[in-house]
């Protein structure tokens, strides 16, 4: 039976309830429903009725939970300690939204299954130093290191040819390492005035939406992970594996929405930032520029692969950024500071990050990325087979930490 086709008097048990509750929720916080492709009955149905109060979701959610707890359902211990975990973090950001006090770091341990950490500015200085190293020119490293990067800005054109051209390419290469079901496809589309660099917009039935945003210039050193993150194997990929195998197979509608403020988005998005590794090798540059080249874009493989390896501990600079503003008590222009010193970002790519660091809906979940990289890294420990079973099963932070 088609998910859109199954009897919506099942939101009485635990899978409808929190399909339920979410959509719910999602009528309160615009993009907390990150995709739905559940029953269309049930999300016409909450759509038309009056808006539920915050007050009484937390109660529900509170509720859920107890009764996930208590046994209720006729559910494997995978999938009830998933949903679990899933209602859990709903809780905390219902309570949240409610206006009830939540501290930052609780909040962040609370949705996402991780407890954040300030990187140490020791740890970030030796970045620093492998950068200044490996940089070509004299000067502030800072201005270096984006001089550099501005060499490698694509046009619009070199940015929808170099699209297309990784899409393709990378597609194929999936299907063969990990295989995609018949019929799924991505339409890519260039915006802007948005809080992300990219967004998968996973509109169901195989078909995704990727969002690129041109607010600021789009580098070919970042062009094939956001493609292998937003797409092949990241989280198109999932998405379309998670509703064949799960959702139409087995029936487990609780895949059929994807809900920010839980863990499963911490896995997304580590598998996402890890699949352009585990799709051409952790070593990839020589591969990339063997596909840019004859597209007439500048892509030095030499000089990228150095800044790569000395650069990612810069990445973690974002989670230290919402940290001040959220948990020390510090401005915008303190998490400016910190970005533009330890992450070598132009004030103006520094005063952008604000925007998502501070909006409601992804307040917390920078450390989706912060976090999900090396706990999905250290995981998948260079194996394909486990990188393919997170992109087909259901798995925990914990999961990941336990193994």
């Amino acid at each position: 039976m088609a998910a859109d086709e199954r009897d919506v008097t099942e939101a009485t048990e635990p899978v409808g309830r929190y399909l339920e509750v979410g959509l719910r929720l999602g009528r309160h916080l615009d993009g907390m429903v990150d995709a739905y492709y559940g029953p269309e009955p049930l999300a016409a149905r909450v759509e038309a009725e009056p808006l539920r109060p915050l007050g009484a979701l937390v109660g529900d959610v509170r509720a859920l939970v107890a009764d996930l707890d208590a046994g209720d359902g006729d559910l494997d211990a995978t999938r009830r300690r998933w949903l679990r975990a899933q209602s859990a973090g709903l809780h905390t950001a219902a309570r949240q939204l409610a206006g009830e006090q939540v501290t930052f770091v609780d909040e962040v341990e609370q949705c996402y299954g991780v407890r954040p950490e300030f990187v140490d500015h020791d740890l970030l200085a030796e970045a620093h130093r492998q950068l200044d190293a490996v940089l070509p020119g004299s000067g502030p490293l800072a201005q270096r290191y984006d001089a550099w990067r501005t060499t490698h800005v694509m046009t619009r054109e070199q940015l929808t040819a170099a699209v297309h051209t990784l899409a393709e390419a990378f597609q194929a290469r999936t299907a063969q390492a990990f295989g995609l079901p018949d019929g799924e496809h991505i339409t890519f589309e260039l915006v802007t005035d948005e809080p992300w660099s990219g967004f998968n917009y996973y509109e169901g039935g195989l078909q995704s939406r990727v969002a690129i945003n041109t607010d600021l210039p789009v580098s070919s050193t970042a062009i094939g992970h956001l493609i292998a993150h937003e797409a092949y194997p990241g989280h198109h990929t999932e998405h379309c594996r998670k509703e064949v195998g799960l959702v139409r197979q087995r029936q487990q509608l609780e895949e059929s929405i994807f809900l920010v403020g839980t863990p499963q988005c911490l896995l997304a998005e580590g598998l996402a930032d890890l699949a352009l590794e585990v799709l051409l090798g952790a070593d990839h540059q020589p591969a990339l520029a063997d596909l840019l080249h004859p597209l007439g874009i500048r892509y030095d493989t030499e000089v990228v692969t150095a800044v790569a390896h000395a650069g990612e501990a810069l990445s973690a600079v974002r989670g230290n950024a919402a940290l001040i503003l959220h948990d020390r008590g510090g401005s915008e222009e303190d998490a400016i500071v910190e970005l533009s010193r330890w992450g070598l970002l132009p004030r103006e790519r520094a005063a952008k990050s604000i925007s998502f660091l501070t909006h409601p809906t992804w307040r917390a979940y920078i450390f989706c990325y912060v976090a999900g990289l090396p706990l999905c890294r250290g995981w998948v420990g260079g194996d394909a087979a486990r990188f393919e079973r997170l992109l087909s099963e259901q798995f925990i932070p914990a999961d990941l930490v336990a193994a």
